[in-house]
């Protein structure tokens, strides 16, 4: 199917150095909304939905700020902190406004896992349900953030 002009403005941010240096897509060949659409049939299998999951995220993201660089607990069982890099990035998917070089990690004590997420990456998913490519660097696994973050 042929992209909209939109979709090739789009496809054309998300590639490498456009505004990362490794850019949104990773190693997935396949357009954008496949991305989309696959990661929510993964959600829907598990329960769950891309607003549960940023919905989430951003309650352990908020927590973080309050103890601005300073590991803290959270509900017995979770470890987070946020680490404050300069710069800004903007939405490849043209929304105004830019969103901080901020990273959130979250350790799941009971399990061990450790995920980590940009405030761009917590934008992505709850504004586009966009998780990135597989093979991106800050690709967040949609069944990997819910075995986590609930």
């Amino acid at each position: 199917m042929k992209q909209t002009p939109l979709e090739l403005r789009i496809t054309k941010k998300m590639q490498p150095g456009v505004i990362t240096l490794n850019g949104f897509l990773g190693n997935d060949d396949r357009h954008f909304h496949e991305i989309i659409a696959d990661d929510e049939k993964t959600l829907e299998k598990l329960g769950y939905t891309a607003e549960q999951v940023a919905e989430r995220m951003q309650y352990f993201t908020d927590l973080s700020w309050e103890f601005y660089e300073q590991p803290v607990e959270v509900e017995g069982k979770y470890a987070v902190e946020t680490e404050i890099v300069r710069g800004k990035l903007p939405c490849p998917f043209s929304h105004p406004g830019v969103y901080r070089k901020a990273f959130t990690i979250l350790t799941n004590t009971e399990t061990g896992v450790t995920i980590r997420w940009s405030s761009l990456n917590l934008h992505l998913i709850k504004a586009h349900h966009f998780f990135e490519g597989k093979g991106s660097t800050y690709r967040l696994d949609p069944e990997l953030l819910v075995k986590t973050l609930f």
